[in-house]
């Protein structure tokens, strides 16, 4: 079992070492990516059994969005979508015979990590401008300033800690239990780290939810008073 702070080198592409981790990243892109054309090129007003099922799936998320969020889903369903889809098949790709899940290895979570904080920055900037989203860190007091910025570092930071510790630790135990124990012994294990792996992946897409909610829905102009007669 190698170091998940040690990444292995496959090959280099020129002077750039390519690591386990990133070709596993690149396979699991590639499937979804293809996925996505494959399932979605025959839709119609008469659902299959397949489009009914990616319906449920797409609902489901912008229900969650709603939710957590408290706001019309469109503009951020691709992310919050993609950013489970990802996280969700990265953890189960242990099932796959000799493959480590990228979600194992520090630099993967913590790409994901600094995806979430720019997300931030961006729906934050996107809703009420530069301006706008400033404001927030002088959310509630300005003497709060350096306290909410400090958050929104630290924040981003246990996300990584808690998907990098969660998926790590259930790699490390199946492997130290299959080299103890035999083969049939660590499959309840197993079963178990796929439930991890599915609940974290969740618990991260609801807390970039959260962050995201935080930064618009502080940074939103107020709206204009309407008109009183006279």
């Amino acid at each position: 079992m190698n170091s998940p702070l040690n990444s292995v080198t496959l090959f280099h592409l020129g002077p750039v070492p390519i690591a386990e981790a990133v070709v596993v990243t690149w396979a699991i892109m590639a499937v979804l990516v293809t996925g996505c054309i494959v399932l979605t090129r025959r839709l119609s007003l008469a659902p299959s059994a397949t489009q009914a099922a990616l319906e449920l799936v797409v609902d489901t998320v912008d229900s969650q969005i709603r939710d957590t969020m408290r706001v019309e889903p469109v503009p951020y369903r691709s992310f919050i979508g993609t950013l489970f889809a990802f996280i969700f098949v990265a953890n189960w790709s242990s099932l796959v015979p000799n493959v480590e899940p990228p979600t194992a290895h520090f630099e993967t979570d913590a790409a994901l990590a600094l995806l979430v904080f720019l997300a931030v920055i961006w729906f934050g900037v996107r809703t009420g401008g530069v301006g706008g989203y400033l404001k927030t860190f002088a959310s509630p007091s300005p003497i709060m300033i350096p306290l909410n910025f400090i958050e929104s570092i630290t924040r981003t930071f246990s996300l990584l800690v808690r998907l990098f510790g969660n998926v790590m630790s259930g790699v490390f135990m199946i492997g130290i239990v299959l080299s103890l124990a035999g083969l049939f012994v660590p499959i309840p294990l197993m079963a178990l780290d796929l439930l991890t792996g599915a609940v974290q992946a969740y618990i991260f897409a609801i807390l970039a939810m959260v962050f995201i909610a935080g930064a618009v829905s502080e940074g939103k102009p107020d709206p204009a008073k309407p008109d009183t007669p006279n």
